[in-house]
């Protein structure tokens, strides 16, 4: 079983590779002496290359053997609770940095509890957009000298070139996703 898996991921690799570089089965095997029946067996796992070979096909694909058994950690694309990160502040409000390596991509999302009469604190103008959506309670978002009240179910959107910040007016708390690109930290 265990060499099954293996030859299955020598041949994405190989497959992968094929593809990148824009040949045909057919074009590959012309390059390495094989067949064509032979590489599509060998993309499939069916096959187990000899090292010979395998060191063949790499070289003719632009690749060495160090790059193609390198270890590609894949990316993170779903992420739960365990992974958020959260600061509270004296006041009890809350952010969690819900994709928490936010910081190398392009958008900053957190979840925002604001606790009733509370308000988050002042951000000067900077590059960028920031976007929300409020899931319980409502808000009030203060933009520059104009003022926006979102309630649950709404949202929001702004280009952050001017002073602005988010309170809760009410005794109830609020809950919103706030969403800044590029990353403010």
């Amino acid at each position: 079983m265990e060499a099954d898996y293996v030859n299955k991921q020598i041949g994405r690799k190989i497959k992968d590779l094929r593809y990148k570089n824009g040949l045909t089965q057919q074009e590959l095997a012309d390059r390495t002496e094989l067949t064509k029946g032979y590489i599509s067996q060998l993309e499939n796992g069916l096959v187990a290359p000899s090292v010979i070979t395998l060191f063949d096909l790499i070289e003719c694909l632009g690749s060495t053997p160090g790059e193609f058994f390198r270890e590609t950690h894949e990316e993170q694309v779903v992420f739960s609770e365990k992974d958020f990160f959260e600061k509270i502040d004296e006041a009890g409000n809350s952010k969690e940095w819900i994709v928490p390596t936010a910081q190398k991509n392009k958008m900053e999302p957190l979840l925002v509890q604001l606790k009733g009469h509370e308000r988050l604190e002042d951000d000067t103008p900077h590059e960028g957009e920031e976007f929300g959506f409020v899931l319980s309670g409502r808000i009030r978002l203060h933009l520059g000298d104009k003022q926006y009240v979102v309630k649950a179910g709404e949202s929001f959107y702004y280009k952050a070139d001017r002073d602005h910040y988010i309170e809760n007016t009410t005794a109830s708390p609020a809950k919103f996703i706030w969403v800044s690109s590029p990353p403010s930290f």
